[in-house]
């Protein structure tokens, strides 16, 4: 399905964002993904990859999101030269949870630089290239806190909200020059994220999933792999929530 396509991921060495990058490696993608830290995860992926697809590139890049000069460096070094870029999906984020009544500025601004910020970084600088080549598809992975909202979460739900927002506008900025702009809202997955909850918390949030259990990375993977494809040709400006029935 994207066999030849040059894809960019952004916080791809764990998670949703490696189920991503591993599934775009799967249907023939060359892959560039961003990570924060842990570089030695983000490597050992790339080479997992390469002797898995040997005729694929796979590459990764330490880049934080939040920092315009560390995205246009990475868009410079290893983008700007391809002849086309097919996909941007973006999806490095954090949390810092909190209370409004007792967060920091910190938290604040950490939270809504890089789950906010970092999309419009990201986006702007590969922006010009789609606009050129007049194709691409952007998925962006927001969440169903910017859905519904949750408590203690107020800084990560407003910038997943303004994705979904960020998402719809862009999306009718391009949608004359052959771009489609399209959000993931996941509910609750199981990864890193959420393995430091105690089970207490897991059973009162697997009572309000319809199918009763926590999605899988690949239940988004295979979504953002959806949205990029021609198979969605005719989607632009949508938010998918992929949650098991947690919001209906």
């Amino acid at each position: 399905m994207f066999r030849d396509k040059c894809v960019a991921v952004t916080g791809g060495s764990r998670g949703i964002g490696r189920a991503i990058v591993e599934a775009f490696a799967a249907e023939g993608a060359n892959v560039w993904f961003t990570y924060h830290s842990l570089a030695e995860t983000a490597e050992t992926l790339a080479e997992v990859l390469r002797s898995l697809y040997p005729d694929q590139t796979f590459t990764a890049v330490k880049c934080d999101a939040s920092d315009p000069e560390q995205v246009k460096a990475f868009f410079e070094e290893h983008l700007d030269e391809l002849e086309t870029l097919d996909v941007l999906v973006n999806n490095a984020g954090i949390t810092s949870d909190g209370l409004m009544a007792t967060m920091t500025q910190d938290q604040w601004s950490n939270v809504i630089n890089t789950n906010l910020g970092g999309v419009f970084n990201m986006t702007q600088q590969v922006l010009m290239k789609l606009i050129l080549q007049r194709s691409g598809a952007i998925v962006n992975v927001s969440s169903v806190a910017g859905v519904y909202g949750n408590a203690g979460q107020v800084n990560y739900a407003a910038a997943k909200s303004g994705l979904i927002g960020l998402t719809k506008s862009l999306s009718k900025e391009l949608v004359g020059r052959n771009i489609r702009v399209n959000a993931l809202a996941p509910g609750f997955i199981d990864t890193d994220m959420t393995s430091d909850m105690n089970d207490k918390a897991k059973g009162e949030i697997l009572g309000k999933i319809g199918m009763k259990r926590m999605g899988g990375a690949e239940d988004i993977a295979n979504a953002a792999t959806f949205l990029a494809s021609d198979r969605a040709a005719y989607i632009t400006g949508q938010p998918l929530v992929v949650d098991g029935g947690l919001v209906i």
